[in-house]
């Protein structure tokens, strides 16, 4: 047991699991603004929608009992006619003594129209919704990511030109050392730039000379 909390407590001080706690609660925050941008975003483009965002749905057409709904109230109805519509539901169940809470308990409200739960119902306002809260945070990563990697970019030369004013004055200073060091790299430089040969590819190489050299002499 205590190897077991040793070992815990040294995963929980990595730094990219911090990181990854860090990363996760900005995650959740960030996801909460961009969902309200979106909300007020799609609010503005459908002004002019009876219902806003929530009203754009499409009630499927039923295709058995469970799906049509109360008889006499049907798949859906605008909200306007709530109590018209429940006084008809009053009269298929007058035990229930509000009538409105329980048509309200079988039909959700979408924008400005009630839809019967057992429905099929496309709801077109959550699929915008989520396709551009996608495009929102996709467009956001990239910008943050674009950045990081040009921050990145900017220290590693930065970094290497410290290292070569650092080299320039070593090499002043020790002109001997300097002098082999580059000979060395120009040395390994060229091993590198040749190419390599293949072990058993030269020794049939060097066995077809023989064999050439020893027909030429019999001959």
């Amino acid at each position: 047991m205590k190897k077991f909390f040793k070992e815990f407590k040294e995963f929980i001080s990595r730094g990219n699991v911090l990181d990854m706690a860090v990363g996760v609660v900005i995650g959740g925050a960030f996801s909460a603004i961009v969902t309200a941008l979106v909300n007020i975003l799609l609010s503005v483009c459908t002004w002019a929608v009876p219902g806003g965002l929530k009203g754009l749905i499409t009630v499927l057409p039923a295709v058995n009992d469970a799906q049509k709904g109360i008889d006499g109230i049907g798949q859906s109805f605008a909200a306007a006619d709530l109590n018209a519509m429940a006084a008809i539901y009053q009269e298929k169940f007058p035990l229930d003594a509000n009538p409105v809470q329980g048509l309200k308990g079988l039909y959700t409200l979408h924008g400005t129209t009630y839809t019967y739960n057992m429905s099929a119902v496309i709801d077109w306002g959550a699929f915008i919704n989520a396709v551009i809260s996608f495009l929102i945070i996709a467009f956001t990563l990239f910008v943050i990511v674009k950045i990081a990697m040009a921050s990145a970019k900017k220290r590693a030369e930065l970094k290497e030109k410290v290292e070569q004013e650092k080299y320039k004055k070593w090499a002043e200073a020790h002109p001997e050392e300097a002098a082999e060091l580059e000979a060395k790299k120009a040395k390994e430089a060229e091993e590198a730039g040749k190419p390599k040969v293949d072990p058993t590819l030269a020794l049939l190489e060097e066995i077809r000379d023989e064999l050439k050299a020893k027909n030429a002499a019999t001959k």
